[in-house]
């Protein structure tokens, strides 16, 4: 039996004997299996107070046989048998509880669950009531005044009495646990039959969500990415939905959120003042409802990804690399020159040379360049096209776009790289792939973007496209 039921019937027992109802209690105590001496010393207690001493007798014959040093034990049921008249059973009992008193005054058994105290004197005094029966006078008047002699100091007793008594040659009456005294389970013990519950009930404190009064636990949900996606079962209002802002609005109180056009927002509710609460980037805001237009839910785009290959990061690219502009406070400061699609290498460093021919030169590659609003090619060979395309500069920078006869004959390949994603081209500069292409990789424009040549065609692409080729795929 488990120690937790055990401790369960044993208390529900007590309560039954707490309320006098005896028949329950001794009915309790016999369903619990294999009960401790403790549970036998209350069986026979409450058959003593129901006038059973024969019952009391068997209980307390298990009380001992289960634990044979409980002196408490072995005084009650010296105490039966004085009762059923079996005097030398009840000098044995009385001479065994003296013996685990352990020349002890006294053993206090409130921490076994039973409120009284076993003294040595009350042991004494009851051998001497039953020598009084079997006709040993002297005997008894020696163990009584052995009996005043450890009794404690400053505590009433009636051993003087007895003493009067014996000389007199009249019987003792002999003493036991006192009524109602039984042994009780630990509190602590009782309190933890019960499960508790130490979390609580959770309580919303504040919600997104109007009138939300839902307090039980929810799964994580997965989010999708850009929008807020409300759980199936919040309350909404009939207003409730996505909602596109179709201009920019700039609250007045700097430390409410901005919001720009055409962001994708979903609308709690819409109030009669013209102002709707919504969602926007996790954040709670106020927002006119002016500004806002109906649309459809939105639905993220799956990629088609094989061979457990993960996605990029985002479906849209990093933000594109991009030249420092110069100081603004050199006015003389030659134009900022651009150059990318094709080849994508920045003249940035170059802006220091005199001309834009003599790196030409130094490349030893013929070009030709169109504007950025043009589709025209102009092949630069001297001064005069130079002077042509320098002429365009506005605003101090000039974007060229620029192709080789042999753009990448004479540059060297870093490494490959193998496209684990296809990538469609954004702009002109752009390199377009297909998921499997080998990409040769010409130079590193920065942490995000990569120049590369593949399929004759040369330009930019986003790094977390494709990944490194295998050693056996490298560079002969």
């Amino acid at each position: 039996m488990a120690y937790r039921d055990l401790v369960r019937g044993w208390h529900e027992g007590i309560l039954a004997m707490d309320k006098g109802d005896w028949d329950s209690a001794l009915k309790i105590f016999s369903n619990i299996e294999e009960p401790s001496s403790r549970i036998y010393f209350n069986i026979g207690c409450v058959h003593l107070l129901t006038g059973n001493p024969e019952g009391a007798l068997q209980a307390f014959d298990k009380t001992v046989t289960k634990d044979n040093h409980l002196a408490v034990g072995f005084f009650q049921r010296g105490f039966v048998h004085l009762q059923l008249a079996m005097y030398e059973e009840a000098l044995y009992d009385c001479s065994m509880a003296l013996t685990h008193l352990r020349n002890n005054p006294f053993i206090d058994y409130k921490q076994l669950g039973l409120r009284h105290m076993l003294c040595a004197w009350e042991v004494l005094y009851n051998t001497a009531a039953v020598q009084c029966r079997l006709g040993l006078w002297q005997e008894a008047r020696r163990t009584l005044e052995e009996a005043v002699r450890q009794r404690p100091e400053g505590r009433p007793t009636s051993l003087d009495a007895a003493l009067e008594r014996v000389q007199n040659h009249l019987l003792l009456e002999p003493i036991h646990v006192p009524r109602g005294e039984f042994f009780r389970p630990r509190k602590e013990e009782v309190e933890q039959l019960d499960s508790k519950d130490f979390l609580g009930k959770p309580k919303v404190i504040s919600s997104v969500i109007p009138n939300d009064e839902y307090i039980g636990f929810e799964p994580l949900r997965p989010q999708r990415q850009g929008f807020y996606e409300p759980s199936v079962n919040a309350v909404r209002d009939h207003d409730s939905g996505y909602y596109r802002v179709v201009t920019h609005y700039y609250p007045e109180d700097s430390e409410e959120m901005a919001v720009k056009g055409s962001t994708i927002i979903f609308v709690l509710n819409k109030g009669a003042d013209g102002w709707a609460t919504a969602i926007c980037d996790g954040q709670k805001l106020r927002i006119p409802t002016s500004h806002l237009e109906p649309v459809h839910a939105p639905k993220a785009d799956k990629w088609k990804v094989s061979n457990g290959i993960p996605l990029p990061p985002v479906k849209v690219p990093p933000n594109r690399p991009h030249l420092q502009e110069m100081d603004q406070q050199q006015p003389e400061a030659l134009p900022i020159v651009m150059m990318a699609v094709w080849q994508c290498f920045a003249l940035q460093d170059l802006l220091r040379e005199k001309t834009l021919l003599q790196m030409m030169l130094i490349r030893k590659q013929t070009r030709s360049c169109r504007l950025s609003d043009s589709k025209e090619f102009i092949v630069i060979s001297g001064e005069e096209e130079l002077g042509k395309m320098w002429q365009q500069v506005t605003d101090g920078r000039l974007t060229l776009w620029c192709q080789g006869t042999d753009a990448c004959s004479d540059r060297p390949v870093l490494y490959r790289m193998v496209a684990h994603h296809g990538y469609t081209a954004q702009r002109p500069e752009d390199l377009e792939f297909n998921e499997g292409d080998t990409l040769d990789i010409l130079s590193e424009v920065n942490e995000e973007w990569l120049e590369g040549h593949c399929n004759g065609n040369f330009g930019i692409f986003p790094k977390c496209f494709a990944a490194q080729a295998s050693i056996g795929a490298a560079l002969p």
